[in-house]
C-alpha cells in the first residue's frame, strides 16, 4: 500500500494516514485479512514519527477497521465488524450536515452536492469492479 502525505497540509499526518487507509478499504485496495506494515516499518517508510503512526493505527483500531496482533501484526478487519451502527449513522449525519452547510454557504445547490456524492460512490464502485477483474 502506498500512502502519500501532504506535509504542508493543515490536516494532521495521523488523520491523513487514517483517511487514506479507510479510502483504500472502500476502494478494495485493502481487503479483509491484508496486513499493514508495523508501526516501526510504516514510520520508516513515510519518514514520520512512530507516535504519529501509532495514533493513526489506534484510531483505525477503535473504529473497527484494524486489529493489532502482537505476533501477526496489523490486519484489516472483516467488513462486518465495522458495519454501520446507530452511533455511526448519528456521527455520519452530523459530519455530512457540517460539510453540506459549508457547501451551501459557498453557493452550491442540492443538485451539485448530490452529484459530488454520486460521483464519489461511482469512483469507489468502479475501482472495486476493476479489482475484481484483475488476475
Amino acid at each position: 500500500m502506498f500512502l502519500t502525505l501532504d506535509l504542508n497540509s493543515e490536516i494532521p499526518i495521523y488523520t491523513q494516514i487514517r483517511n487514506q487507509v479507510v479510502m483504500a478499504i472502500a476502494k478494495q485496495e485493502l481487503k479483509e485479512g491484508d496486513f499493514l506494515p508495523s508501526v516501526r516499518q510504516m514510520a520508516a517508510d513515510l519518514g514520520v514519527n512512530l507516535h504519529t503512526i501509532n495514533k493513526a493505527y489506534n484510531i483505525l483500531k477503535q473504529e473497527g477497521f484494524l486489529t493489532v496482533h502482537r505476533r501477526k501484526g496489523v490486519v484489516i478487519n472483516p467488513t462486518d465488524k465495522y458495519k454501520a451502527e446507530k452511533e455511526y449513522y448519528k456521527n455520519l449525519k452530523e459530519q455530512l450536515e457540517i460539510i453540506t452547510s459549508e457547501a451551501v454557504c459557498r453557493g452550491l445547490n442540492s443538485e451539485e452536492i448530490n452529484k459530488i456524492i454520486v460521483d464519489i460512490i461511482k469512483d469507489l464502485n468502479n475501482n472495486e469492479r476493476g479489482r475484481e477483474n484483475e488476475c
